[in-house]
């Protein structure tokens, strides 16, 4: 057995005993004579009201319990409420209240009145103290001897209890005799469950829209990282429940989870503001009631703890045991969520004539001498600005009086329960009750009253804030509403002007990172804990949780915290680019100055020896060579990139076609001195034209079938720098472009190979020598070439094929003209056919 449950038991055994026969006293009318019942111990009433109808009432009229030590070997002793609570004692005055206007109303209970017990549950915190109220309740008392019980209680509903752990204890005791409980005061979600509350009702809000107000509330005021403190009950653990789910989907996260011990113990107080001290979540979430607080606040203030925000929940934000002037220091600017108010007319007049007087044997005024009024002795009972929780004991008792108002309205025939019956007017059973409480609805001072299929009233919920009064004192301070009805979003009002401050207001476990940075979680802790890291190039942040990539043709600035278009970049008339068109226009302009040279000195030996024909198609072609370098300058369109490959291509097959036409002119000359060697009539102007239109003829086609198949087009090239585009010429098939490449590496190898079989053959001035060099210079630049073309991107590559492309040519027009060109400039004696031949006299 449990200690709940053993505990439980001798509660219920120190309340009262039944014998076999008085157990059935119950649910019938009277026992028999012989079978009475004794109270074991003595627990009247605080009010006692005769009537048609009984229904009762039960309050914590006190806000302390002392329990002495139970270890189940003896009789328990009697239970020790401590604490007088006025404000609890006002809500009991204004269920008399409200049961004197029913019997009074002509028009509501017409020739039927309404009678009331109100018990004392002493402090709503501890469930057994609520279980020995609604077992005394339940019990008849004798009017002759008050000590003798002598039939069953005929309940039809019960106000009350005020907790959450109390109702639920009280629910289930009610639940086999079917009487419904409407409680004003206990908000756990818990209570929701038709299956296992199937005769409960409330009307304060339930916590499960009471937590979904406290993450709105958080979240409004960027409070990130808090503490939780919960009271040891049913309330306190299924409200904490809740937060923490509802704070899933927000960026809330819970420093630290304590409870208050029940009963109180110092001890673990002091250790749970050790905790609170020490910690920098400096914004505390509180689900527990004044029981709980009063002894651990006490505590509290001894240790001069101060610049906690607290944030309450309904069951503390108007215990008005805490409005003293001492606890301000400490709990000023406390914010949380109240019950709504309502306007009750007359309870403050009838506040006025409650005195101890009148009740000279009343238990439940301990603190009072007889001599003084209530409203002398304890000003917070007349406190009726903003009745909240007495506002819904009003309401309970007006829904308790409308349902049994339906009930008797009920026409046989057309009644809701079996065979269309309707309840007798001096017979009505609780069970009956139940149905119209579930059904009813009506207005009171302008509010609509009416229970859900759960037994829940409207989730409304005032915003409080406890600010400085007057004297020095607390005041409770509306400050907005949370209204559970409306859209998600739209259900907080507050009013920031309002609010008084005096705790920390920023409460985060880490600092927003600054825009340009993102958050690092630490490992091991909560996800509210991070470093702030810059963000990667190319990703911005403006005080989000991570980086956001920027779009493709965009950058981040160096501050990361802005996307900028990327600079594009392609080989420009800049320094490189400058350099590369000097270079070409000076190479264009040597071609054509030997050209005019060679055209000014046609009719000499060394023009004429050296086939003239063949020498201007060479320099033409060189000329070509130079200028298209000039279209690997600028930014690469769908034209440009088509034609820079292929007028490269070509021009230079052209180029290296004449020097072999040269190079076999040079070799079939030498070779037709021999006798018997007729090789020149094979190689005449005509056939010279023919090999070098073949040759290049050869490169016209590869190039179309490139331009046919897939030809070069201009692209972005993102990959190789991130930060920049690079406008480049794809060249569309690669086959295509290494199968140009090659075929002119072919023309320059043969090239190469002739003349070096040629280089030994007399003369002062041999061609082949010169030819051999320039194609080894030819070939050795576009060997280089490859592979730095290969590992340079966009505007470099195009650099470097302009270069070789000037190298080259450059490399050609030195080796194969530079030494004629000085022998018809410089040593005219020498430009002569003898010796040329080298037959020149000695």
């Amino acid at each position: 057995m449990t200690s709940l449950a053993l505990l439980s038991l001798l509660y219920s055994l120190s309340v009262l005993t039944l014998t076999d026969s008085s157990l059935s006293s119950i649910t019938t009318a009277a026992p028999p004579a012989a079978s009475k019942c004794t109270f074991l111990n003595s627990f009247q009433p605080g009010f006692v009201v005769q009537g048609d109808y009984v229904i009762g009432g039960i309050f914590p009229l006190h806000y302390n319990v002392k329990i002495s030590d139970l270890n189940g070997t003896y009789r328990p002793p009697p239970i020790h409420c401590n604490g007088f609570d006025p404000r609890a004692f006002r809500w009991a005055q204004t269920m008399r209240l409200a049961v004197e206007e029913i019997n009074q109303n002509p028009v509501l209970l017409p020739n039927h009145t309404l009678g009331y017990k109100i018990f004392d549950s002493c402090s709503y915190a501890y469930p057994l103290t609520g279980q020995r109220a609604v077992l005394s309740m339940l019990n008849g008392v004798s009017e002759e001897n008050s000590s003798m019980c002598t039939h069953a209680s005929s309940l039809l509903a019960v106000i009350g209890p005020s907790g959450s752990a109390q109702s639920i204890v009280v629910s289930k005791i009610l639940q086999p005799f079917r009487i419904p409980t409407i409680s004003y005061f206990s908000s756990c979600a818990c209570l929701s469950d038709r299956q296992k509350y199937p005769t409960f009702f409330r009307v304060i809000p339930s916590d499960y829209y009471q937590v979904k107000a406290f993450a709105r509330l958080l979240v409004h005021f960027n409070w990130t990282w808090v503490g939780l403190l919960r009271g040891d009950n049913d309330y306190g653990r299924f409200a904490a429940k809740g937060l923490l789910r509802e704070l899933q989907e927000t960026k809330v996260c819970v420093a630290y989870q304590e409870m208050i011990p029940l009963p109180y113990n110092r001890q673990a107080g002091l250790r749970i503001m050790k905790v609170m001290r020490s910690s920098t979540a400096k914004v505390v979430v509180v689900f527990a009631g004044e029981g709980e607080m009063t002894p651990f606040l006490r505590d509290y203030m001894t240790q001069n703890i101060t610049g906690i925000q607290w944030v309450g929940s309904e069951a503390l934000i108007t215990a008005s045991v805490f409005s003293g002037r001492e606890y301000y220091p400490y709990l000023g600017g406390t914010i949380g969520f109240g019950i709504k108010k309502g306007h009750i007319s007359r309870l403050g007049d009838f506040l006025h004539t409650v005195n101890p007087k009148r009740y000279p044997d009343n238990v439940l005024m301990p603190s009072c001498s007889g001599q003084e009024s209530l409203l002398e002795q304890h000003s917070a009972y007349m406190n009726t600005s903003s009745p909240r929780v007495a506002y819904n004991v009003y309401k309970a008792a007006y829904a308790i009086a409308h349902s049994l108002h339906n009930l008797l309205l009920c026409q046989p025939g057309r009644g809701p329960f079996q065979n269309n019956s309707c309840a007798q007017s001096n017979n009505v059973n609780p069970w009956q009750l139940q149905h119209y409480l579930q059904e009813v609805n009506f207005q009171i001072a302008g509010e609509e009253v009416d229970f859900d299929a759960k037994g829940d009233s409207v989730p409304y919920y005032d915003i409080i804030n406890w600010q400085r009064g007057p004297q020095g004192n607390i005041e409770f301070v509306n400050v907005g509403l949370f209204d559970g009805t409306k859209a998600v979003g739209e259900e907080l009002l507050i009013q920031e002007d309002g609010i008084m401050w005096t705790g920390h207001q920023m409460s985060v476990c880490s600092a927003s990172c600054l825009p340009g940075f993102r958050k690092a979680v630490r490992r091991g802790e909560p996800i509210c804990c991070f470093d702030c890291v810059p963000c990667d190039s190319g990703k911005i942040s403006n005080q989000t949780i991570d980086c956001t990539i920027c779009p493709e043709d965009f950058w981040s600035n160096n501050d990361r915290t802005a996307c900028i278009s990327k600079k594009v970049e392609y080989l420009t008339f800049d320094s490189l680019g400058i350099a590369l068109t000097v270079m070409s226009v000076v190479g264009a302009c040597f071609t054509l100055a030997v050209c005019g040279v060679f055209f000014c000195h046609r009719h000499t030996a060394i023009v004429r020896v050296n086939n003239s024909e063949l020498s201007f198609f060479i320099l033409f072609a060189l000329t070509l060579c130079f200028l298209c370098s000039l279209l690997f300058i600028g930014k690469p369109t769908y034209w440009s990139c088509m034609l820079r490959h292929t007028a490269f291509s070509i021009t230079f097959s052209l180029c290296i076609s004449c020097i072999l036409g040269k190079t076999l002119v040079v070799l079939a000359a030498f070779t037709a001195t021999r006798p018997g060697h007729n090789i020149m009539k094979w190689l005449g102007p005509k056939q010279q034209r023919t090999i070098i239109s073949s040759c290049t003829l050869v490169q016209v086609v590869i190039c179309a079938a490139w331009l046919f198949d897939v030809p070069p087009f201009p692209s972005r090239n993102t990959q190789y720098e991130h930060s920049k585009i690079i406008l480049e010429c794809s060249v569309g098939s690669s086959l295509a472009f290494w199968c140009v490449l090659g075929y002119i590496g072919l023309q320059a190898c043969l090239c190469f190979v002739l003349a070096f079989l040629a280089r030994k053959l007399p003369g002062n001035f041999n061609e082949a020598k010169f030819i051999t060099f320039s194609m080894l210079i030819f070939c050795a630049v576009w060997l280089a070439f490859i592979p730095a073309y290969i590992s340079s991107p966009g505007n470099y590559a195009d650099a470097v094929e302009s270069f070789a492309i000037l190298a080259s040519s450059f490399g050609l027009l030195f080796c194969l003209f530079a030494s004629k060109s000085y022998i018809i400039l410089l040593k005219p004696e020498k430009n002569t056919k003898q010796h040329l031949m080298g037959k020149e006299k000695k």
